[in-house]
């Protein structure tokens, strides 16, 4: 079926007082976060730290966390990856509902989770092409300018923001897509700050390309071998720990080197974007704690997404997950270590 018949009735739009009402915490002063450790997290935290004050505490890629020990106790938020626990407020884009018709009875794990993929009842069965295309930037954004209207963007931003998450590329491989999410988001109204980022009469596609490519060369430029200057490594891919020094001691804190590079790249995000990077507010370098999880996928388990393979799953109480493919779903068990713990 072509994507446009698959979009002819999606023409809804986003309820920003009735999220803002249900998440009233995503609008609150001085919380503390836990980021993902690349480009839409490091966005993310810049810009809640510039307009709420908050803290980065920690950062979480599906296989290890580290959180400021200071704040284990906080219930820092988590900010660009869902976590399927009714007790922590997260954030993320990732399609997880497999059939909307079955339904898991847990399902309400995800009351305190801000999902545009959920908002919408979307499912891998019959709406994976239609998946949010964006960034959880874009929709923080969004929510947070809806009740702060004063909130700006320069147009320096548009390459940090069409960057991240490979935006640039889904603008032009799934326009149709795109379109549709810019709609629901609001992004044509006046007030939302990503509209002159959208709307941009100014950008032609070769001037893109070049901002596009000026800021690969600014990232190529702290990126060293096996590492990109984009994201901070905390993991290889067999889950051992990568970048973080002392576990044993169980004081642990990020290596000298990758974090004057990610330093650096978010340095280069503040620029452009103008969000100020406080110093003050990224306590996610030393005094922290370190767990470990078990990651797995399906095709690795040689199992095959069915509704009872995915209620089996739910059954295990995963923490986290993603549905990659119309056929694998990533996810992570929190085991041998518990989170916050």
């Amino acid at each position: 079926m072509a994507i446009q018949d698959l979009l002819k009735d999606k023409n809804e739009q986003i309820d920003y007082g009735s999220i803002c009402k249900k998440y009233s915490w995503i609008l609150e002063e001085n919380h503390c976060c836990v980021l993902s450790p690349d480009s839409d997290g490091l966005l993310c935290g810049l810009f809640m730290s510039m307009f709420r004050g908050w803290k980065i505490v920690g950062f979480y890629d599906g296989k290890v966390s580290v959180v400021n020990k200071a704040y284990l106790k906080s219930n820092p938020i988590f900010l660009d990856i869902e976590i399927f626990r009714k007790e922590i407020r997260s954030m993320g884009h990732h399609m997880l509902l497999v059939n909307k018709r079955h339904k898991p009875a847990e399902w309400s794990n995800f009351d305190n989770c801000i999902q545009p993929n959920n908002f919408r009842n979307y499912d891998g069965k019959t709406n994976f092409r239609l998946k949010y295309p964006l960034a959880t930037i874009h929709m923080l954004i969004s929510i947070v300018a809806w009740k702060h209207k004063n909130i700006k963007i320069p147009e320096s931003a548009i390459p940090a923001l069409f960057f991240t998450d490979g935006v640039f590329n889904v603008l032009f491989s799934y326009p149709e897509n795109v379109l549709n999410w810019l709609s629901y988001l609001r992004i044509h109204e006046d007030w939302n700050p990503l509209k002159p980022i959208f709307e941009n009469d100014k950008y032609s596609v070769f001037t893109l390309m070049k901002e596009m490519d000026n800021f690969f060369r600014k990232r190529d430029s702290i990126s060293v071998r096996r590492e990109r200057g984009d994201r901070l490594r905390i993991s290889n891919k067999d889950g051992s720990p990568a970048n973080i020094e002392n576990i044993q001691n169980k004081n642990c804190y990020i290596n000298t080197d990758a974090k004057k590079r990610i330093i650096d790249f978010i340095k280069i995000l503040s620029e452009l974007t103008t969000w100020e990077y406080k110093l003050d507010n990224w306590n996610c370098w030393e005094n922290m704690k370190f767990s470990q999880f078990k990651k797995g996928d399906f095709k690795g388990d040689k199992k095959t997404i069915t509704i009872q393979t995915f209620k089996e799953f739910i059954k295990k109480n995963p923490l986290s997950w993603a549905m990659t493919s119309g056929n694998n779903i990533e996810y992570t068990l929190e085991s041998p270590d518990k989170l916050l713990k």
